[in-house]
């Protein structure tokens, strides 16, 4: 910094010497040889004279360029254009450079998309009117699938070629895929189309003071639902109001379920409450006739414990009867609305009916979506409203309108799998490789888990179910926490922490997602699918886990 200052103070001085010299012509200083001032007064004379022309000369030149310079410039601007002038076209110069073979070789790729799109498209008109009759829907729709989205993905491509070569505003490439053209939203696991209308259905029209109890005891609730249904069916045949077993006898349906909805469906009073039922009979009810769908393992399913519940309920009943004597739960045999009217048929006021959850009476009609009964609604057995508005306000704050459930039974389902053969209990890598296809299939960002499965191999599972390096979340239901208010309904009703609440709401949040992988085997699973199919949820991607595939590695017996 110093010598810098210097250098400038030094040039400084110079330029004041010398313009102070130049300001100053006439002030000549006395010279210290008077011998030689005539010479040098000469001198100095012609120097100035000198100096005066070259300056009258440069100043005159200099104020000429500044007039004309503009006349010449201003008709040269408005007769050429200019950018002409300093423009050339670089493509023409042919350097033989690395960045220019990289050009060449993006535009060859750029026009070999083009031809491959241009056929991907005409494969994918060609599949809409010359279908293979013989492939399944979902394999079908697999494969069209596939065909647009490698077109997407081409149009992509294309994209980021040319985004390097765009200049200003200038329109893309005129084939490339326009997103508005038919078929281009083609949603592989789009929503089944359940056909409601095509329903077989029965009315259910309940006779005066006939009623039927309804008897479900093998199995968790799940099962119970299932049997209650089926008893939905024997009452709509038999001409019977169904009577709600008590929760001294069976579970408290009336937390989970809504008695009410099923009769405002139905348009009458077809369901009653256990309460209810003891109010018409006067707290003394007398079960005429106890009639016993299957023989063997067990009649109904009811011991003597089951027996002594009824009685301090204040029900009385006769001996039970079966109905047919070598009907077993393991091998049910198809029974028709026929069959039913032979054997229950009756003109006792009251009869009970158990157990049915294996019953095998009109599947056809029993499977078919909303049921087999007619009725207003999508379904007859649903979950309370309480529960409704509780899995909506969780699926509102966890989850969004796109996410897979998945029901992922692993307690005690080891041992009940390899059973069977083959066996339905998968490793975790398998499982985890089986749910990673799927989120790809159906594009969808998050799992919602419903899951028995301890935490050492849900973390796992979590830890390999990973998408184009990215980690799909499993979300599972928080425990209680005030700052959170999606379940504030429960606790202000009374219903939080009850198992089978919570039972159903998982089930509620799986009905409504956009697919769900089940567990096979599972009732807790068939009954997620009934919801499905009855609310018009269903996925042409629903599937058990790992469908079509035998699990890797099966334990031996013991």
């Amino acid at each position: 910094m110093d010598r810098d200052s210097s250098d400038e103070d030094d040039d400084r001085q110079t330029l004041i010497h010398q313009n102070d010299t130049k300001n100053l012509p006439h002030q000549i200083p006395a010279s210290p040889h008077p011998s030689t001032s005539p010479r040098s007064s000469f001198h100095i004379e012609e120097l100035e004279s000198q100096i005066r022309r070259r300056f009258k000369l440069t100043f005159n030149k200099r104020y000429l360029w500044a007039i004309f310079l503009p006349l010449l410039i201003i008709p040269i601007y408005f007769s050429t254009d200019i950018r002409s002038l300093f423009s050339s076209n670089i493509s023409s110069l042919n350097f033989n450079t690395v960045s220019d073979r990289i050009r060449e070789s993006q535009l060859q790729a750029l026009y070999l998309l083009n031809q491959q799109q241009n056929s991907l498209l005409s494969l994918w008109n060609h599949t809409f009117v010359n279908s293979n009759n013989n492939m399944t829907a979902v394999q079908y729709d697999d494969i069209k699938a596939s065909l647009l989205t490698q077109i997407t993905l081409n149009k992509h491509i294309q994209q980021i070629l040319l985004s390097p070569h765009k200049t200003g505003n200038s329109p893309q490439n005129g084939t490339l895929l326009d997103p508005n053209f038919p078929g281009y939203s083609f949603d592989r696991c789009r929503k089944v189309d359940q056909k409601f209308a095509e329903r077989k259905t029965i009315e259910w029209k309940p006779k005066p003071n006939k009623f039927l109890f309804a008897i479900c005891l093998s199995g968790q609730m799940s099962n119970h639902l299932i049997c209650l249904e089926k008893h939905m069916f024997f009452a709509a045949v038999l001409n019977r109001a169904l009577v709600i077993p008590s929760s001294r006898f069976d579970y408290q349906y009336n937390r989970v379920l809504d008695i009410e909805h099923i009769n405002d469906c139905i348009g009458k009073k077809a369901v009653i409450p256990f309460e209810e039922f003891m109010e018409i009979k006067k707290n003394h009810a007398h079960i005429d006739k106890f009639i016993c769908y299957f023989s063997s393992p067990q009649p109904c399913y009811v011991d003597e414990e089951h027996l002594k519940k009824l009685k301090s309920l204040g029900i009385s009943m006769g001996k039970l009867e079966t109905a047919w004597k070598n009907e077993d739960t393991k091998k049910p045999s198809q029974k028709t609305i026929k069959d039913v009217e032979e054997k229950f048929g009756s003109d006792d006021d009251v009869i009970a009916i158990g157990d049915i959850f294996y019953a095998n009476v009109e599947r056809d009609w029993v499977l078919q979506p909303g049921g087999p009964i007619a009725h207003k609604c999508k379904t007859l057995i649903e979950p309370s409203k309480l529960i409704l508005l509780t899995a909506e306000r969780f699926i509102q704050t966890f989850l969004g309108s796109n996410f897979i459930a998945l029901h992922f039974r692993r307690h005690g389902f080891l041992k009940f799998c390899n059973a069977k053969k083959p066996s339905c209990f998968y490793p975790i890598p398998q499982a985890a490789d089986c749910i990673t296809r799927m989120v790809e299939r159906a594009n969808t960002p998050v799992i919602y888990l419903s899951t028995d499965a301890a935490e050492s191999e849900t973390s796992l599972l979590q830890s390999m179910v990973v998408l184009n390096g990215k980690t799909i979340p499993l979300v599972k239901r928080p425990p209680r926490n005030s700052a959170e208010k999606w379940d504030a309904l429960l606790y202000r009703h009374g219903l939080q922490e009850d198992p089978q609440v919570e039972a159903m709401l998982d089930k509620t949040i799986c009905a409504m997602s956009s697919v769900f992988i089940g567990a096979p085997g599972s009732t807790f699973t068939e009954d997620i699918l009934r919801l499905r199919k009855d609310w018009g949820t269903a996925s042409l991607c629903d599937e058990y886990l790992c469908q079509g595939e035998e699990p890797n590695f099966t334990a031996g017996a013991e």
